[in-house]
């Protein structure tokens, strides 16, 4: 048996130092990446969202945009038209158009203001219908009711069209609608808007028994932080193209709202509120109506720190130099999210907890982890990090976040995000895309924003909202 040369003891050392070498190279090359060096990831991942949302969704037969696609993209459903929906695509078609510098998203976008206009404008009784149903070759009402929060949200779409168009037909539709909310909308004794509506405007506080079907009619009483956070949403965007006095009068009225009345001290949104603001709780109920009602009383983690950004930025379109209240409670706000809603183990924040006496005592009552929410979280936590750079958990957070939707929310085969995390719920992986609650504004603000903030060219900045 022939033996093999012995190696001297030099060669061996030096190969094990080449080993260790090689070794320590590898696993600072596993390392987690810089927010720095996430940006052509999530460049990427925004021009792949896009690709399947457009034209896909785009409805050349009754206008508008289809609603419905199941998890392959393929359009199943009853493709009905909700306000919200479409004026949603109107503002991020627009956006695209701003971000891309592509004729085509203004085109798409131009698309859907032509529908709102033609389609979904009440002419009878103004303001927007909140649903249509696509009946044969026509379309028919089937919305019982008016509502704040969808014509929150033409003004949101129409104002962002505006811009990037200059169509002033879309401006003067904002305008109207903007007016149509304050004679119908808006409670001039104790401020803030009503959200549900007779489908003439009226108010409902006299109805007693819901003989005719009105949409919310639990609600009909209350004001809620949902209408009021998008009305400053679509108001900031309204005011940014159109600085009217009375406009910059109501934004900043709803900025103090949501900031000082519908935002507790602890630093979370309170879900409803009676007429004069008294907040509505369901804690004395029983347990079975409580479950059963868990949308109108509860701790919305993904609202919160939705709201953080909102109010910043309509503080800053506002101009208020030096903001330090508003820096201060949308700091808390997401400091909160994080302290209870926050998984360490995965990331992502859970959908809502409770609240149950004065003590404190609380607990995660819905572990689901939902796109939208998701989708906020990765743009305020970095908003966070900008805004407060000596406090590092913020930028390490983000990029957890960052992981969090790449690994359980985006879908790398078919593309798009899942309705819910796939850690909370294996089997959102065969849900919906699209239906007319689950649209693409979310997602894509927040990349936009994302990419604007890494590169270092985002609106807010340290020197317009100093906390």
């Amino acid at each position: 048996m022939e033996r093999l040369p012995k190696i001297p003891k030099f060669y061996l050392c030096l190969a094990l130092v080449s080993l260790l070498f090689i070794a320590s190279c590898k696993k600072k090359d596993t390392s987690p990446p810089s927010s720095e060096q996430l940006l052509p990831q999530i460049e990427a991942s925004l021009d792949e969202l896009v690709s399947v949302w457009y034209p896909k969704t785009i409805d050349t037969i009754n206008g508008g945009f289809w609603s419905d696609f199941d998890y392959k993209w393929d359009k199943k459903g009853n493709q009905d038209k909700m306000l919200v929906s479409q004026a949603r695509h109107i503002w991020t078609a627009s956006e695209l158009a701003l971000y891309y510098k592509d004729d085509k998203y203004e085109e798409i976008a131009a698309h859907g203001h032509t529908f709102l206009r033609d389609r979904m404008w009440d002419s009878e009784n103004g303001g927007f219908h909140s649903l249509l149903g696509v009946n044969g070759d026509s379309l028919e009402v089937l919305s019982t009711g008016k509502s704040a929060y969808g014509n929150s949200f033409a003004i949101y779409g129409l104002a962002k069209y505006y811009q990037v168009s200059k169509d002033t037909n879309a401006l003067e539709l904002a305008k109207k609608t903007f007016y149509w909310l304050e004679e119908h909308a808006r409670d001039s004794i104790y401020g803030g808007y009503f959200d549900v509506l007779q489908q003439d405007g009226a108010w409902m506080l006299d109805v007693k028994e819901n003989d005719k079907n009105y949409d919310n009619f639990i609600r009909k009483d209350w004001k809620d932080q949902n209408s009021s956070i998008h009305l400053l949403e679509s108001f900031t965007t309204l005011y940014a193209v159109w600085p009217d006095l009375l406009l910059k009068k109501r934004l900043e009225e709803l900025l103090l709202l949501v900031r000082d009345t519908i935002t507790t001290e602890k630093g979370y949104l309170t879900l409803h509120l009676e007429r004069d603001w008294t907040p509505v709780s369901l804690r004395d109920s029983s347990e079975t109506y409580r479950k059963q009602h868990f949308n109108l009383d509860h701790v919305s983690f993904g609202h919160d720190v939705e709201t953080a950004f909102l109010m910043l930025e309509a503080s800053h379109v506002l101009g208020r130099k030096n903001d330090a209240a508003t820096a201060q409670k949308a700091k808390k706000m997401v400091d909160h999210a994080l302290e209870w809603g926050w998984d360490e183990q995965n990331g992502g924040f859970y959908d809502g907890g409770y609240y149950w006496d004065a003590s404190g005592k609380r607990t995660i009552e819905n572990r689901a982890k939902v796109w939208w929410a998701e989708a906020e979280a990765l743009n305020s936590l970095l908003l966070m990090s900008q805004l407060h750079p000596k406090e590092k958990q913020y930028e390490t957070l983000f990029e957890k976040q960052w992981q969090y939707v790449d690994t359980y929310l985006i879908d790398h085969e078919y593309g798009g995000w899942y309705p819910e995390g796939l850690d909370t719920d294996a089997q959102a992986k065969k849900a919906a895309k699209a239906q007319i609650w689950k649209v693409n504004y979310h997602t894509i603000r927040s990349l936009i924003n994302v990419i604007a903030m890494l590169k270092g060219d985002f609106m807010l900045t340290k020197t317009d909202i100093d906390s």
